[in-house]
């Protein structure tokens, strides 16, 4: 739908949107509303593109798909690429090479909005720590957006805002983003008000040539902040701590320990008995460890890091207290799903690479039945393989690394392939007895044998709800 007098710097440009993803469609939508001459662009076909297809104007979109779609790039003054778009490819290098501008579908959001944006990065916990932000900032009356590479993309925000009218903040006093490496390689000028990086481990080595570029990228969501900004740092994580060199603005810490002393102007921490905050100079009690709902010593962390956007945000300490109590966790991450026969049945389909995996097993202090495996990211497995021997009393394998798992987690007492997640979940409910854990969490992608780890959660829950 278009709008009137929606000017922008993109009116009447070329703008090639690459990647027909969530993300892509709404970009499309965005640019289209404000005046752009919209190409959109996928390598897939048309036939595996009718969901996608669906969500955009055909009638006021140049659409090219399948073999030879690079070619939608040629004529553009603009190009907007899909987080899942590498960005080495050639024709975007031929791109840069001419000058013209290639941009994300973040980057291209956030010219739009008018909110404060708070944006979380990092290689666990971002979902479970947004979803948290938003709860309590809901709960404390903010009108808040959340979104992002959580699932609706950020692009959807700044719609809305563009629909509201030319005047005031629109309809959001806060949008709450959650942003990945893939998404800040392709910033500019995204300026996030609160900026948190929650950890940084081995991931994504399928897509970067060494860590240090996966961490300079995850460092970006720094770059365009200024005084009287805030940037959040874990101090516990010394790749994250080390980052402190790239914040400009307000220096915030989390952490284990009491960060006073480390250079913070704000912190969060646990002293071992109770969640502490420090901001404005002023220290008070958060809550009690006990009291914080959704499980794991993971989410301590996660807890801490939201603890700190409420209290940036002004958000009432009852009402973060409260949330803390009552928040249960995400769908897809170490996820109770069922208890049968004794038998808890734990979706951690989210848990895609090494870290996340060891933290969802350290979760558990039961003999636990593992289903892993899909799609390797290059991941280091080597690191899960003492834990796996410890903790994992039958271990089965599905997907395309499944033969890599095996040989390198040999050690498990028991292990087994599965041609198809239901015949992991079978086998599973087979071997697990009253007082073992069945944990799906994979250390894998899932793309090859699901459309995403949501898919690949919600099979495995819908198999778990079957058995008799």
């Amino acid at each position: 739908m278009r709008t009137t007098n929606l000017k922008s710097e993109f009116t009447g440009r070329r703008v090639t949107v690459i990647g027909l993803a969530r993300s892509g469609v709404a970009a499309a939508r965005l640019l289209h509303m404000v005046g752009a001459r919209v190409t959109v662009a996928d390598a897939k076909p048309d036939a595996q593109l009718v969901s996608a297809l669906a969500g955009v104007d055909r009638a006021a979109l140049e659409i090219r798909t399948g073999p030879g779609y690079e070619s939608a790039v040629s004529g553009a003054d603009v190009v907007v690429v899909s987080p899942g778009v590498p960005s080495n490819l050639p024709m975007l290098r031929q791109v840069r090479q001419s000058g013209r501008s290639i941009i994300g579908e973040l980057e291209l959001a956030s010219r739009f909005l008018r909110a404060p944006v708070m944006a979380i990065t990092g290689t666990n916990g971002k979902s479970t720590t947004v979803t948290l932000i938003g709860e309590l900032m809901q709960r404390s009356g903010w009108r808040t957006f959340v979104g992002g590479n959580l699932g609706v993309p950020v692009s959807e925000a700044a719609i809305e805002t563009l629909m509201s009218g030319e005047s005031g903040a629109g309809p959001y006093d806060y949008v709450v983003a959650e942003v990945s490496s893939f998404q800040l390689e392709t910033i500019e000028r995204f300026h996030p008000w609160f900026a948190a990086v929650l950890n940084v481990t081995t991931d994504h080595m399928d897509r970067y040539d060494a860590l240090s570029d996966y961490i300079a990228a995850k460092a970006r969501i720094f770059e365009n902040q200024s005084a009287g900004d805030i940037a959040l740092l874990n101090l516990d994580d010394e790749r994250v701590a080390a980052m402190r060199a790239k914040v400009r603005g307000d220096l915030w810490g989390i952490s284990r320990a009491d960060p006073k002393g480390r250079g913070v102007s704000g912190g969060v921490w646990w002293d071992g008995m109770q969640v502490m905050a420090s901001v404005d100079g002023r220290t008070e009690a958060v809550c009690r460890r006990d009291e914080i709902r959704v499980p794991g010593a993971h989410n301590l962390t996660n807890a801490m890091a939201a603890v700190s956007a409420g209290l940036a945000a002004r958000c009432p300490m009852p009402v973060i207290r409260q949330a803390l109590q009552e928040f249960p966790g995400i769908e897809h991450a170490v996820e109770a799903v069922r208890e049968r026969n004794g038998v808890q049945f734990v979706n951690d389909s989210k848990g895609t690479n090494v870290d996340a995996v060891l933290k969802a097993l350290e979760s558990f202090d039961k003999p636990i039945v593992l289903i892993a495996g899909g799609r390797d990211k290059g991941g280091d497995f080597e690191r899960l393989r003492e834990v796996v021997a410890r903790r994992v009393k039958h271990l089965i394998l599905i997907g395309e690394a499944a033969a890599k798992l095996q040989e390198i987690w040999w050690e498990c007492r028991s292990i087994s392939r599965a041609g198809s997640l239901r015949e992991a979940v079978a086998e599973a409910a087979r071997e697990a007895v009253a007082g073992d854990v069945v944990l799906l969490s994979p250390a894998c992608a899932s793309f090859d044998m699901f459309a995403d780890y949501q898919d690949r959660g919600r099979q495995f829950k819908q198999l778990v709800n079957e058995l008799p």
